[in-house]
């Protein structure tokens, strides 16, 4: 059996395992254990676990339970609400002003945590039924809020981006700040198209003469919108506290995780009280369970990796991608198909862990810096998180709002799906929006 047979065996048992619902850890463990037994040496099954110590044995990846433990202290707290609230306030004479505060909502708590279903969740438990209250439609209420929780993994710090600089060993601290101007630039966009979806819902509903609640109008006093302030601003500080760190390299990632977990759980205990074992404990568990899980599949990744170079699968596929002999264009546009496609079924972490060994060869051969594919690679796996059948914001906004059809939740992402496509383009035609930030540390 040629290397070309066994690669797409490799893959396909990869991915039917994966599809059949299969813990990731497991399904890529699995295949790549399989395949050592029928395809290499002996010796190899006897240095699984030296083989697994050494890749784990990483000092770089001490930032992601740090991370999740930052994420976890904020998530388990009112401080999901109070940004809610402060945005809301300040905001108030935007048209479709609840939905751009429940954007910049989802911004600003996407960076706290990291995580896009957590910020989904969050967020999407208060905001929807406000924004239905106030009329809304149902579309608009629940698409933006998963568009929204998408940011979780673009904007820093964020778990998809740590794992993807390990597995290409590019520096997370680069790719963290790549990730700032693009987040921010594209949850503006975001915000500009709720205005305009608010505006024209709210002419549809004067030109119809129906009461809605949209025609309604509010006000916040000065000192409304202020008393929101000394919740917020920690949060926000802390925030800063840990990209300037990390752009001005005052330490490692890890030491800034450390950093920002601490002042996370000194947030939560001196401004929220949560400082009773029972309340702690909840935070621990969560962050212990998620790492774990995240810290299984990485490992069984690598493992997969391993057999894949080993059999010379990686190489050989590597070899034929940049054997076509496609431009750097049609190259991008075909890996971002590939992307597209796998997010409707697989996610990002898998993705990532699976696909970009194969991929990255050519990327770096068409002369893209990997820096700046990591964005576009992200922003990619974002769209797959609202993508159907599997779009894992999707079943949570789903889970929220269970009376609201999931036919209704996709026709209001599909606008901010289209959004996003049209933003890769526009990252290729000007990827001095990634690279301005990263390219002043040097």
């Amino acid at each position: 059996m040629g290397v070309l047979e066994i690669g797409l065996l490799y893959l396909g048992a990869a991915l039917l395992l994966l599809f059949s619902g299969m813990p990731i850890a497991f399904a890529l463990g699995g295949v790549a254990l399989c395949f050592m037994f029928f395809f290499m040496p002996s010796s190899n099954l006897e240095n699984i676990a030296e083989t697994l110590y050494s890749e784990l044995n990483n000092f770089t990846l001490l930032t992601i339970p740090l991370f999740i433990l930052m994420g976890a202290a904020i998530g388990k707290t009112r401080a999901a609400a109070d940004l809610y609230e402060a945005a809301h306030r300040w905001l108030y004479k935007l048209p479709g002003s609840l939905g751009v505060a429940n954007v910049f909502g989802c911004s600003v708590f996407a960076a706290m945590c990291g995580s896009s279903p957590a910020t989904c969740a969050a967020m999407g438990g208060m905001g929807i039924p406000e924004m239905r209250k106030r009329g809304y439609s149902e579309e608009l209420a629940t698409g933006l809020i998963a568009a929204g929780g998408t940011l979780g993994i673009l904007i820093p710090p964020s778990l998809t981006l740590i794992i993807y600089g390990i597995i290409t060993e590019q520096s997370i601290g680069k790719l963290f700040i790549a990730g700032v101007i693009p987040g921010i630039l594209l949850a503006v966009i975001f915000a500009l198209w709720v205005m305009f979806a608010a505006w024209r819902e709210k002419q549809a509903a004067r030109e119809g003469r129906a009461a809605s609640e949209l025609l309604k109008a509010e006000f916040f006093t000065w000192r409304q919108r202020l008393e929101t302030l000394p919740r917020l601003l920690p949060f926000v500080v802390l925030i800063a506290v840990v990209m300037v760190a990390l752009y001005d390299g005052w330490g490692t990632p890890s030491e800034v995780a450390g950093v920002g977990a601490a002042g996370s759980l000194a947030l939560v205990v001196g401004i929220y009280c949560v400082w009773r074992w029972r309340d702690l404990k909840e935070i621990l568990l969560g962050t212990a369970r998620e790492s774990c899980m995240i810290m299984m599949i990485i490992a069984m990744a690598f493992l997969f990796t391993y057999v894949m170079s080993y059999l010379h699968i990686t190489q050989s596929m590597a070899q034929w991608l940049v054997g076509l002999g496609l431009s750097k264009w049609a190259y991008l546009f075909w890996v971002n198909i590939l992307l597209l496609v796998l997010g409707c079924f697989l996610p990002p972490v898998a993705i990532i862990l699976m696909v970009t060994p194969v991929i990255m060869p050519g990327i770096l051969a068409a002369g893209f810096d990997p820096i700046w594919f990591g964005i576009v690679l992200t922003i990619n796996m974002e769209m797959g998180l609202i993508t159907p059948p599997v779009g894992l914001n999707l079943f949570v906004i789903n889970g929220i709002a269970p009376d609201i059809g999931f036919r209704q939740i996709m026709r209001g992402v599909m606008p901010f799906i289209w959004i996003m496509g049209l933003y890769i383009v526009l990252l290729a035609l000007f990827p001095e929006i990634v690279m301005w930030l990263p390219d002043q540390s040097k």
